[in-house]
């Protein structure tokens, strides 16, 4: 097995306080109306949002995806840290055992919040990750980000 990580930073001008409300509290809410096209529906298999919840991400239809399921390992309303691990899915591709995420939002100069994210991809056997999975991934992440910003930004009043 091998581990391949990245570090992704992303910019917004979104508060960092009422981000992580949106993307990490009311994730599971607000993603299917940010990306209905991608995400079809968030099931909460077991536990109720903090550590050790499980939820399964039905992808839509036009996706080759399926669904992933994924364990929340951390959440850190004080830090504003998030942690969680992809463990089965299709995501995974046959070739990887899991994918861990580690989140955190910061303050930016700007009044906005700097999102700084690691993730780690443990290959199965000696599976070496190509450059362009890699990229796939940071663009799909950058890609919410973003349309959780907007969806903030269109409706201001939303997680005060």
């Amino acid at each position: 097995m091998g581990i391949v990580s990245y570090e992704m930073e992303v910019a917004t001008t979104i508060p960092p306080c009422k981000m992580f409300k949106a993307f990490v509290l009311d994730g599971s809410n607000l993603i299917t109306k940010v990306l209905p096209q991608a995400i079809e529906s968030v099931d909460i298999l077991e536990g109720d949002g903090g550590a050790g919840t499980i939820k399964q991400i039905n992808f839509g239809q036009g996706s080759q995806l399926k669904y992933v399921k994924e364990r929340t390992d951390v959440v850190d309303k004080e830090k504003l840290t998030y942690s969680y691990t992809m463990f089965e899915g299709d995501v995974l591709m046959g070739i990887l055992e899991k994918i861990t995420n580690e989140i955190k939002f910061e303050p930016s100069p700007n009044g906005g919040s700097i999102i700084k994210s690691l993730s780690k991809y443990y290959t199965i056997g000696d599976y070496e990750i190509k450059q362009e999975e890699i990229k796939a991934g940071k663009d799909k992440s950058m890609g919410l980000f973003k349309a959780v910003e907007a969806y903030l930004l269109a409706n201001p009043d939303a997680y005060n």
